[in-house]
């Protein structure tokens, strides 16, 4: 048997690639004029923060799966995709109650309902 011949490249090792220089931002104010401000999105409000403008705006207890429903229907807060939004809406309200005690936003008004606390920052 013979022994095959390893055939010679024609382009020699493959050199790596060195990022490009930028040049340096020109002080002078030489350079191309910074991009013009967009206008900021509204910020997006997280679960809590949400629940609590339900609950300010109708001034009535709810429980959380009627909180969630409104939420979504007043374009506040969805979802992304969570199995149990309810319970989770609810460990989180009852966690800033027990923490805060006063100072809550929220206050629980039976098994499962809470409302807003009269008093709390808007």
């Amino acid at each position: 048997m013979t022994a095959k011949k390893k055939r010679a490249s024609s382009n020699p090792s493959p050199k790596k690639k060195t990022p490009a220089k930028r040049p340096a931002p020109s002080v002078s104010g030489t350079g191309s004029p910074p991009a013009a401000a967009t206008p900021a999105a509204p910020a997006k409000l997280s679960a809590l923060d949400a629940a609590a403008r339900v609950l300010r705006e109708s001034g009535q207890p709810m429980s959380c799966p009627e909180l969630i429903e409104q939420m979504a229907a007043k374009c506040y807060w969805t979802s992304p995709k969570g199995k149990t939004p309810s319970s989770t809406l609810y460990a989180a309200i009852a966690r800033e109650v027990k923490l805060k005690g006063a100072a809550s936003r929220f206050i629980k008004t039976g098994p499962g309902r809470f409302a807003w606390r009269d008093g709390a920052d808007a």
